[in-house]
């Protein structure tokens, strides 16, 4: 099972540094950029030197979730192949929020063939390993 996002509140000393932490990236700053906050803010929260205010709390908390909106993709389980015939596969993690209101909206309504196609177009951006990613027997949408 694999895990939909922190579990502790960005109120906590643990949940707030976690959140830093996982939007210490490019598109982590950009996403905090976004909710208003600044690169040099940032610096000083990481080194310690400041605490977040409750209103930046928020905003610290509405960037990861914006960051976490992608769809992450794991392969199949071969926890059950002989490993002579199992396939090293890695997780991949792909940014979907182009097609993230269509493929809702397939899934609210059942629409098996269009969530389907969308599938297809989604693991069509994998390009290495398409193969793998292309028979699943479940998917998760978390957000």
């Amino acid at each position: 099972m694999h895990p939909s996002g922190i579990v502790s509140p960005v109120t906590t000393r643990r949940g707030l540094a976690a959140r830093l932490r996982y939007l210490d990236s490019p598109a982590g700053r950009y996403a905090l950029a976004e909710q208003g906050v600044t690169a040099r803010t940032v610096r000083s929260w990481m080194r310690g030197k400041a605490t977040p205010s409750p209103v930046s709390r928020e905003r610290i908390d509405a960037a990861y979730w914006w960051r976490r909106r992608e769809m992450e993709i794991y392969p199949v389980d071969q926890s059950h192949v002989d490993a002579k015939y199992a396939r090293p596969l890695s997780d991949r993690s792909i940014t979907v929020r182009y097609i993230w209101p269509d493929l809702v909206d397939a899934w609210a309504a059942k629409n098996e063939a269009m969530v389907d196609e969308i599938w297809d177009d989604v693991i069509t951006d994998l390009e290495s390993d398409y193969a793998a990613y292309v028979y699943v027997s479940s998917v998760g949408i978390g957000a």
